[in-house]
């Protein structure tokens, strides 16, 4: 089976791949990073945490970047999505939903939210 990690180049997106990086290599999978913005992390990363790693980027047919992922999900069989999660306000989370929010909503497979300043482990 294979993490998922949605990439972003924010902090949270950040804190997420160390998270994914450990729990990949906890659970002896591979790691998929599903470029949502910013740029891949170097290869290095993972091979240094003894860790295969691929990548893969939303449809460019115009579907939106959260439903791509959730479909890879599903047609990888990912056995955990990692994202990157910040404090919202009630008052932003009424005004416009999050990304964050429609994964963990709507994935069939368990969602493993990190916030920045989370340890691995």
């Amino acid at each position: 089976m294979t993490v998922l990690i949605a990439g972003t180049d924010s902090a949270e997106g950040q804190a997420a791949y160390a998270y994914a990086l450990a729990e990949a290599a906890r659970r002896g999978e591979e790691l998929l990073y599903f470029v949502l913005s910013g740029d891949r992390p170097s290869p290095k990363t993972a091979a240094d945490a003894g860790v295969t790693e691929t990548y893969a980027e939303p449809d460019s047919r115009g579907k939106d970047g959260v439903g791509d992922l959730l479909d890879m999900a599903e047609r990888i069989d990912a056995s955990a999505i990692v994202i990157g999660i910040r404090h919202r306000t009630p008052a932003s989370k009424f005004i416009m939903g999050s990304a964050a929010q429609q994964i963990i909503l709507q994935a069939n497979t368990p969602v493993i939210c990190v916030k920045p300043g989370t340890s691995p482990f």
